[in-house]
């Protein structure tokens, strides 16, 4: 029965049941120097530890017990793989955030985030959005995305289960419907064994932690006119907000907005803000979600992936 376990010597939580174990993407390797030198490099965590099994790579597996009668060892260690493992699911408690914000960092020292390295004295501009390909930008009220709807995920097949963590769609609007801020969120689930390391990837964020890039495409179905105009919806069409990361987020006080920004702004590659051009640079790929809008197009014309009605709806603005 673990009580400990360690994957390649990142530490998995083991207090489910006898044997099974959830890696957190953003857990650091143990004997990790974090940001005891810093910037810290993050150079290895639970988010590569779930690429390297995808990838087909052996992983070590320690584990600790207290010993019982049932389960009298106290010690395991020995590699293992994917196709070794009875099951592995994957399981995001809060992915394809609905908009988010335009990071940028107005103190006078360079900064390191989870919106990635921030000059200063506005020196550059972060984004995390595939905008018009975005899918929650492409159903802004979730009437067509809820419990049971069918994604793309992580290269498989996969669920949304819930609504993610932190999902808000309590914000303010435009025209279109489409948040002008952060709102809703995804909680999915999927077969690791089907998934593909091209559409996992762990990766380090310098100074901040290390995490996992998640491939997440979402069909919408053209059930009306309406759905059929919201995801005619254009980057031109979408705006976010630029943020002090330097400011709001440290002081944990209320975001305030330092000006509107929309997409195709943000995509051009340089953005005017505080009287200059500044470079931006994306989180999120928009070729890639190219990319998986025409392996989702591809699976459905073939009959591999079926669309089906959500048991539930996300919550929302409008009585449903």
């Amino acid at each position: 029965k673990a009580a400990k376990v360690w994957l390649n010597n990142v530490p998995a939580y083991a207090g489910i049941a006898a044997v099974d174990i959830y890696i957190g993407a953003t857990e650091p390797a143990e004997d990790d120097p974090l940001n005891k030198v810093y910037p810290g490099e993050f150079r290895y965590g639970g988010g590569h530890v779930i690429q390297d099994l995808v990838g087909g790579k052996t992983v070590l597996l320690r584990a600790e017990a207290y010993g019982t009668d049932c389960y009298p060892r106290k010690k395991l260690e020995k590699e293992i793989n994917l196709k070794s493992l009875p099951d592995a699911f994957l399981f995001n408690p809060r992915n394809a955030y609905q908009n988010y914000n335009c990071a940028v960092n107005m103190s006078s020292r360079t900064i390191y985030t989870y919106m990635g390295v921030l000059r200063p004295n506005g020196g550059n501009a972060n984004y995390c959005s595939a905008g018009q390909l975005s899918p929650l930008l492409n159903d802004p009220l979730y009437k067509t995305i809820g419990v049971g709807t069918r994604i793309f995920l992580g290269g498989g097949q996969g669920f949304v289960v819930w609504r993610g963590t932190q999902h808000n769609p309590h914000v303010k609007r435009g025209p279109n419907q489409v948040p002008r801020t952060p709102a809703g969120t995804l909680a999915v689930l999927g077969d690791l064994k089907q998934m593909s390391q091209e559409w996992l990837v762990g990766a380090s964020f310098q100074g901040y932690g290390c995490t996992l890039i998640v491939g997440v495409g979402v069909p919408i179905p053209l059930l009306n006119e309406e759905i059929a105009q919201y995801t005619a919806v254009k980057d031109e069409d979408i705006y976010t907000q630029i943020v002090d990361y330097s400011k709001d987020y440290p002081e944990g006080g209320p975001v305030q907005s330092l000006g509107e920004v929309n997409y195709k702004q943000l995509k051009s590659g340089k953005i005017k803000f505080n009287g200059r051009e500044i470079p931006t640079t994306p989180l999120s790929s928009y070729p890639k979600a190219k990319q998986i809008a025409e392996i989702l197009k591809e699976w459905i014309q073939k009959g591999e992936f079926l669309l089906g009605e959500p048991q539930q709806l996300l919550p929302s603005v409008n009585p449903l």
